[in-house]
């Protein structure tokens, strides 16, 4: 008899990526100040950090949140209203809502370990998946979002607020960007969505919040 193997499916709740490099960190903090705790989504950040140092990411962002803030370990899975922090020298992949974590690839080949995790979030969360890039320099991020627009899942940037423009305005250039917004915008736009998850997604001139500052 032949065995029926098991379909993969998407998880039940929203899954956030998000990437930052350089002043992403004062961004994401401005984020989660302004994010209820109880939107239903999984949060996981990608900031690139020098791999021979240890990091207190997760503690620092704790202050911010009443979110439970977590580093990553390998094969941890991934729940509702908490959020994960990628640990110092890894690259992170999410398949199945486990995270996976790898040693960094320690050749000269350009590092883009914020591209990695989207383009798995893409790939295992579909709709489900939000792709959002903070301030930060070069390029890393851009091809993840395509890959979270490509599958039907929502994206975002941080706005002319942004210390460094260099991530967010690469992804706007290749037009994969459904909303370009202030920190502030950022969750107020993730509050809407939770509340209307089914309702369409607006163009980024209709996101931006009323009096919201830029």
């Amino acid at each position: 008899m032949q065995v029926k193997q098991p379909t993969k499916q998407k998880s039940s709740f929203r899954v956030v990526g998000i990437g930052a490099s350089a002043g992403g960190f004062e961004a994401f903090s401005k984020l989660l100040q302004a994010l209820p705790t109880d939107t239903g989504m999984a949060f996981v950040f990608v900031q690139h950090l020098a791999p021979t140092h240890s990091s207190a990411l997760s503690e620092l962002l704790s202050k911010e949140t009443k979110m439970p803030v977590l580093e990553a370990r390998n094969h941890m899975r991934i729940a509702p209203n908490t959020i994960y922090v990628i640990p110092p020298n890894a690259d992170m992949t999410i398949t199945d809502g486990s995270l996976k974590l790898t040693l960094r690839d320690k050749t000269d080949k350009l590092h883009h370990p914020i591209d990695a995790f989207l383009n798995s979030l893409a790939s295992t969360h579909q709709s489900n998946a939000i792709g959002i890039i903070l301030s930060g320099t070069a390029t890393d991020g851009t091809l993840g979002l395509k890959a979270i627009k490509d599958a039907s899942g929502i994206t975002m940037v941080q706005d002319k607020t942004a210390k460094y423009q260099g991530m967010p305005q690469n992804a706007i250039n290749l037009g994969v960007v459904d909303f370009t917004l202030s920190p502030g915008g950022i969750a107020k736009e993730l509050s809407r969505i939770a509340k209307y998850p089914h309702t369409r997604i607006s163009t980024t001139e209709d996101a931006l919040p009323k009096g919201d500052a830029l």
